[in-house]
């Protein structure tokens, strides 16, 4: 029979067990919670009371224990674990609706990251309190991405009886619930003494996002990605609440589209008949993203960024043109012609394989990046074009032949997508705020910031009215800081930039009276020096630190997230995903002592 007892593991913390254990009475070390600090200590043989595991002391010796990213209107641990047996976890839904598929799913997720709790090799006691979730959604029939989508979400936790906890999550969609469920597995831990497992009671937590729109951006034509590393990237992404992942598809090095309309494409511009993404890939992908709360948004970068798979269409100019440093910032270079009208048949063709690949997108990425007017000089047909237009040769002209490109793929992408969904550009010499106005409709364009967080492009831009998700690069690309591909030294971007940066690098202090127009961020790999094999130590845990960015815009420093940050790392290498270590173990068994 299990006995329950109350345990008193330090002035605040109490624990529901049972008779003291032979491990429990042995062990050699314990923690105690000092001024907001884990203090590790030696058990001594004379110690009577019982000891408290690492994470237990933990969860309570923080306002927000364990939780990443941290919840943002009211959080209420308690003082109470309860001993719980995995095996007699119950989920239910108490509303029907038709994201009752999405929710059944965010419920079997749920339960393999309590199971991912346990470290490999072990296994957790069969003994405990049973726990039964009930999860209301009080509007089940939205399933649905949008920028305004209601991602809230209210988690409640109680001890019913002797031997049962409830927990209940209320949201208003489907978004919001899944939510609280991964706030809701983050409450459960391993008490490696005792080998039990131990959920929080008495809590009470309301949470929801600062912005709307927090992202990862994977490039994936510059080197190739298998699609089980783009899922572990997204498995991570619903972990720290995540909900955007931008993919950039299609570049000048590679053309991995399989498109049925244009098949030549990619048999031309892959990098071999395997290293392609079919439509049935791309659907996979999106729907094994929504049941995690991430949307899969489609760029197709252009009018530049084009090269191998275009060379039978004559619809390029400058491509692979030498010296490329006059033409383009790197190898190959590659534009579209604006002056061919066929051109936009290509591109609806390839907007429509898109709209059905990348099912109910709300959004679509145009790209706009790095457009060069030497390589549209370049060629002979565009300068007769222009001058037949009675437009010059000079920068301002260039304007208006990318606008000329721009609103024919534009009106082609609402066509295809049979909306006028909102449309993204990259910043560039189109979107400069001195004229932005003339070619873009800021009802319709959202303006992805890359250049640094002191451009004062960003507050001319917000004057105007435009909305803006920040991904400036000085904070948020994550290729920066290794040896440069084209030359020597290091990259052009260099240095590396710790999570420390990523933390602080806050969108509300860029944006200042105009915080309301930012949408959120995004971080962003670009591939020249990425692939599989490296792509978790990219991103992870640095992308955590900027999801506590984006879900909570915290008004606190990086110092006092450290130990949750350490935890939230090995959170991550238990579900299996390599991130990189940030501190020897050390630094997270003695909290604070390794500040500079």
């Amino acid at each position: 029979m299990w006995l329950q007892a109350i345990c008193i593991y330090s002035v605040f913390i109490i624990i529901e067990c049972g008779i003291p254990t032979a491990a429990e009475e042995h062990s050699l070390w314990r923690w105690t919670c000092e001024n907001n600090r884990c203090t590790k200590i030696r058990n001594e043989p004379e110690n009577k009371e019982p000891v408290l595991s690492l994470e237990a002391c933990k969860m309570f010796c923080d306002d927000y224990g364990l939780l990443w990213p941290k919840p943002t209107i009211e959080t209420n641990l308690g003082n109470f674990l309860s001993k719980i047996n995995m095996n007699t976890i119950d989920i239910q839904i108490t509303k029907q609706g038709k994201s009752d598929d999405l929710l059944t799913a965010a419920a079997d997720r749920f339960k393999t990251l309590v199971s991912s709790s346990v470290p490999k090799g072990f296994s957790a006691k069969a003994a405990g309190k049973s726990v039964t979730v009930f999860l209301v959604n009080d509007n089940p029939y939205i399933r649905e991405f949008s920028l305004d989508m209601d991602e809230s979400y209210e988690l409640y936790i109680s001890s019913t009886s002797s031997d049962k906890v409830n927990a209940t999550i209320r949201g208003n969609s489907f978004f919001g619930v899944r939510h609280g469920l991964e706030t809701l597995s983050q409450l459960i831990v391993y008490d490696d003494i005792r080998n039990n497992l131990l959920i929080v009671r008495d809590v009470t937590i309301k949470d929801r996002p600062v912005y709307p729109y927090r992202g990862i951006l994977l490039d994936t034509a510059r080197n190739f990605y298998s699609i089980e590393s783009i899922k572990r990237t997204i498995d991570a992404m619903a972990a720290v609440k995540l909900n955007t992942f931008h993919w950039h598809i299609t570049d000048s090095q590679s053309f991995p589209l399989v498109l049925q309309k244009r098949p030549n494409l990619s048999k031309l511009g892959a990098y071999s008949p395997t290293k392609v993404y079919t439509k049935q890939d791309i659907r996979d992908v999106v729907a094994y993203g929504l049941e995690r709360g991430v949307r899969v948004l489609p760029e197709f970068d252009a009018p530049a960024h084009v090269g191998e798979g275009w060379q039978d269409t004559g619809l390029t100019v400058c491509f692979k043109a030498e010296p490329w440093t006059k033409f383009c910032v790197e190898p190959p270079c590659g534009q579209l012609n604006p002056t061919k009208e066929e051109l936009y048949d290509y591109l609806e063709d390839i907007y429509v394989e898109m709209a059905e690949a990348f099912e109910s997108t709300d959004m679509f990425h145009m790209g706009g990046d790095e457009v060069s007017e030497r390589c549209w000089n370049s060629s002979e047909e565009i300068q007769n074009f222009m001058i037949q237009n009675r437009w010059n040769l000079d920068k301002s002209s260039f304007l208006k032949l990318w606008n000329y490109f721009q609103k024919n793929a534009q009106d082609r992408a609402y066509k295809a997508f049979g909306k006028r969904l909102p449309l993204i550009l990259w910043t560039s010499t189109l979107t400069d705020y001195t004229h932005v106005e003339k070619f873009l409709d800021k009802d319709e364009y959202i303006i992805q910031v890359w250049t640094t967080g002191a451009d004062p492009q960003i507050q001319g831009l917000l004057q105007k009215g435009y909305r803006l998700i920040m991904s400036n690069y000085d904070a948020l690309y994550f290729d920066c800081g290794f040896g440069a591909w084209v030359g020597s030294g290091n990259n052009w971007c260099s240095p590396y930039i710790g999570w420390q940066k990523v933390y602080g690098n806050s969108p509300a202090v860029m944006a200042l009276s105009y915080r309301d127009q930012i949408l959120g961020g995004e971080v962003a790999l670009w591939s020249e020096q990425s692939d599989p094999a490296t792509l978790d130590g990219r991103l992870w845990p640095r992308a955590a630190a900027f999801a506590e960015r984006m879900w909570a815009e915290p008004s606190t420093a990086w110092q006092d997230a450290e130990h949750r940050m350490l935890h939230v790392r090995e959170r991550l290498v238990r579900m299996g995903i390599q991130a990189e270590s940030l501190e020897p173990e050390w630094c997270y068994q003695n909290q604070g002592l390794c500040y500079g």
